[in-house]
């Protein structure tokens, strides 16, 4: 991560700066987005972009994020990043520098755009195949979750309470729903089928969620989008997780409680199995291309 771009330049991040008047710093004021890169290949980059768009449509931030592509495999090219394992690639866009009104600026001002790469490790396998552990935690976000904004305090916090109660996940619960994921869609497996939140107002479209139940429906594997109430956890056959940095990650305890026979289940390790070869297919697929 030496090197991240920033309104048009790519720039030693030592020497990357944002005036502080900048509206993501005072109001948080952007969006963001997040790629996921193997061995230098982006996946479904166009479905990112497409989220990317979405998100500053609805926030009325006047960007064009088809240059968002280029940017970010120079990122992963200056960076050294084009034979990592896996690595990401994270740009925001604020509503730019202006002076601080609870209104956008009278007079247009410029996004301030920011990306940056770096590498991340897929948790060994060994303490893949053991599972992680999650509590439940309020759900306390507002009710615009479909838009990726960089308003994370929420999660945040959400996060911390896992970090301190020696877990690793935290699953956001409002009115009585087991939502999603503190920075992860969330799903279950009862009675057979794998149950995600539907797609509203109230989650994050995930990426890597509707690849998932797009795996899951070839493979011939049940799926049902539907809110799963937090009774329901006492009963579910498995819980996991799907991100961009998680892929899908199984979650085996919850509260305390083991889910299940408290083992990884058949079906996130079928669908994990699945989605990595999706993976292999695209990078040879990329291979192939050059």
């Amino acid at each position: 991560m030496d090197v991240v771009y920033l309104n048009g330049r790519y720039v030693p991040k030592s020497e990357a700066a944002v005036p502080v008047e900048d509206r993501g710093f005072l109001l948080g004021d952007g969006v963001y987005e997040v790629v996921p890169f193997y061995e230098g290949v982006p996946l479904f980059m166009e479905r990112h972009l497409d989220r990317l768009r979405f998100s500053l449509s609805e926030v009325r931030i006047d960007f064009d994020a088809d240059d968002v592509a280029d940017v970010a495999r120079q990122l992963v090219a200056r960076n050294g990043l084009d034979q990592a394992d896996r690595s990401i690639v994270y740009v925001q866009v604020t509503r730019g520098v202006a002076p601080r009104t609870h209104y956008f600026p009278e007079k247009p001002v410029p996004p301030t755009v920011f990306g940056y790469a770096k590498a991340w490790t897929r948790p060994a396998d060994d303490a893949w195949g053991r599972g992680f552990a999650a509590i439940t935690v309020p759900d306390r976000r507002w009710l615009r979750v479909d838009i990726k904004t960089i308003n994370l305090l929420p999660n945040a916090l959400a996060f911390q309470a896992a970090k301190d109660a020696g877990v690793d996940d935290a699953i956001l619960v409002r009115e009585g729903v087991a939502i999603e994921g503190a920075h992860q869609n969330f799903w279950a497996v009862i009675d057979g089928v794998a149950v995600t939140h539907p797609t509203t107002n109230l989650i994050l479209a995930g990426i890597t969620r509707g690849v998932v139940l797009e795996i899951a429906r070839a493979e011939g594997i049940p799926v049902e989008e539907r809110a799963i109430q937090v009774e329901e956890l006492a009963r579910a056959e498995e819980l996991f997780f799907t991100g961009a940095t998680g892929e899908v990650r199984p979650c085996v305890r919850v509260d305390g409680r083991a889910i299940g026979d408290g083992r990884v289940g058949p079906v996130t390790r079928a669908l994990s199995r699945a989605f990595l070869a999706l993976v292999e297919r695209t990078k040879e697929a990329a291979a192939v291309a050059r």
